[in-house]
């Protein structure tokens, strides 16, 4: 089933032009074109993403943003400003806003960031993996207790997630890409290469032979792929 998008936008151009670059892409989508009209929709329709202008009549998309999760709404949010002050992202996404897009923005980084929160969502919508057990490795998700051979391993914070998004999606090549988006959700600082460290050190600390792993596997120029 497709997913289902609701734009929140007052310019008719603007509306036509997105509303037919989301629906080339395959989703669904509906639109307001006012405040009121528009927050209304939100909290009646079953939409799995609000791409929500900030200056609207009637109501602006700081207002809507706020009485959406106040309602507890957790539909993900895209906002659309035409502002470039650091300090209208940050209330936006103090707000309750997941993402936020500044005009004029190009197509392609629409539908991009509209794609990775669809994403985002559809993996914290799944219930997470709480315990695994491969070879003679055994994890708790929960408590974050990892032992081999009966002997507990001290896995780092963001490890153990790599770990448990690896697992999550096992038997699939998981792309670097997506691990950066994921895990790392992004961070500046990060790099490829901080995902390279990380998985070489979950080798060293959970691979019998880490230089030849039976476990999680490099597919080279991809990403990774575990496998039991």
């Amino acid at each position: 089933m497709s997913s289902r998008i609701l734009l929140i936008e007052d310019e008719p151009g603007l509306v036509l032009t997105v509303t037919d670059l989301l629906t080339a892409e395959g989703f669904a989508v509906e639109s307001a074109t006012d405040g009121p009209s528009g927050l209304k929709r939100a909290l009646e329709g079953n939409f799995d993403l609000i791409v929500l202008d900030v200056m609207l009549p009637g109501k602006n998309g700081f207002d809507i943003c706020r009485e959406l999760r106040q309602q507890g709404r957790d539909v993900a949010v895209l906002m659309l400003t035409a502002k470039t002050q650091v300090v209208d992202r940050v209330v936006g996404l103090k707000l309750g806003a997941d993402d936020y897009l500044t005009k004029p923005f190009h197509p392609a980084e629409l539908v991009a960031r509209v794609e990775a929160l669809l994403r985002r969502v559809k993996q914290e919508r799944l219930p997470g993996l709480r315990r695994f057990a491969f070879a003679d490795v055994e994890v708790d998700f929960e408590k974050g207790d990892v032992k081999k051979g009966g002997k507990p391993v001290s896995l780092a914070g963001k490890e153990l997630q790599l770990l448990q998004y690896l697992i999550e999606h096992r038997g699939k090549v998981v792309p670097r890409e997506e691990l950066l988006e994921n895990v790392w959700e992004y961070q500046s600082a990060v790099s490829s290469r901080t995902i390279d460290v990380h998985v070489a050190w979950l080798r060293q600390k959970l691979e019998d032979n880490p230089q030849n792993p039976r476990h999680i596997f490099t597919v080279r120029g991809v990403g990774y792929r575990f496998s039991v």
